[in-house]
């Protein structure tokens, strides 16, 4: 008897603590296994907090020349065309006025912001303390020179205050005029108000004309969220952050032990 046909027809993955491996590499069992589901008829995108220029060489590395997702929904990039499809960029003002009344309530932040565009450079001023390693960014003394261009998003970062807690006070004093979001261990963003990875996700879904109902999504952290909020199934990691497994649909191993391809492998009826 032969295996049941594989039951989505798009798989989005979020990129780091998911599809890599702490060594920043994709094992070859989980590429096999994406390639297996896209030899079944599925489509994969990448979903990634991470920037274009930050995402460009893993998805280069990868041969990947689909669409990715990247900059936590802000851009819609054509991997193979190395060109952005939409970009959203954060209201420099707003994103000031939001900055201003945080540190008004729990004192000085250290910041980093994301630079729109394909060469789009990471700032980060002083006490920041930038958590990828390996990926370029470039210091700033005086972080006024941050607002001199447009942004995707800004990082923050207290002295005292984990991220759980950051992002909670973050929320509750200058939530109405931006979004918050915990991408990673120390990686907590300013984003526009509304943008999520599932607005990035739809907008590439329905390029590839997909719907939600055929999607299959795996993450790590909260800002993955709104995706699993969007796609017909969330697979969190092992490794995951307690709020996501909490919203999944199932957990898998972890992204050292292949959690997307022990999935995609069971669906396919290879396991």
């Amino acid at each position: 008897m032969s295996p049941a046909p594989f039951p989505y027809k798009l798989v989005a993955t979020d990129l780091d603590g998911t599809l890599l491996r702490g060594d920043d590499t994709v094992s070859e069992r989980t590429r096999e296994a994406l390639t297996a589901a896209t030899a079944a008829g599925a489509a994969h995108i990448i979903v990634t907090g991470r920037a274009v220029p930050w995402t460009r060489h893993v998805l280069d590395d990868l041969g990947y020349k689909g669409i990715a997702v990247c900059g936590q929904g802000a851009q819609v990039y054509d991997a193979g065309a190395h060109r952005l499809l939409t970009s959203v960029t954060l209201d420099r003002q707003l994103a000031g006025l939001a900055l201003s009344k945080l540190e008004a309530e729990i004192g000085p932040l250290a910041l980093a912001a994301s630079r729109d565009g394909v060469d789009g450079e990471v700032l980060f001023g002083p006490g920041y303390q930038v958590q990828e390693g390996g990926l370029p960014a470039v210091y700033l003394e005086d972080t006024a020179a941050v607002w001199t261009a447009p942004l995707n998003k800004l990082y923050i970062q207290h002295r005292e205050l984990d991220d759980d807690a950051l992002v909670k006070v973050a929320r509750e004093t200058v939530g109405s005029l931006v979004d918050i979001v915990m991408a990673g261990p120390g990686i907590v963003e300013i984003l526009p108000l509304g943008l999520t990875k599932a607005t990035g996700l739809s907008l590439a879904a329905r390029r590839l004309k997909v719907k939600a109902a055929e999607t299959i999504a795996f993450g790590d952290m909260p800002n993955d969220i709104p995706m699993f909020g969007w796609a017909a199934h969330g697979v969190a990691m092992a490794n995951a952050h307690t709020e996501l497994k909490a919203v999944a649909d199932e957990v898998t191993t972890s992204n050292e032990e292949d959690g997307i391809a022990v999935v995609l492998e069971r669906l396919l009826g290879a396991a």
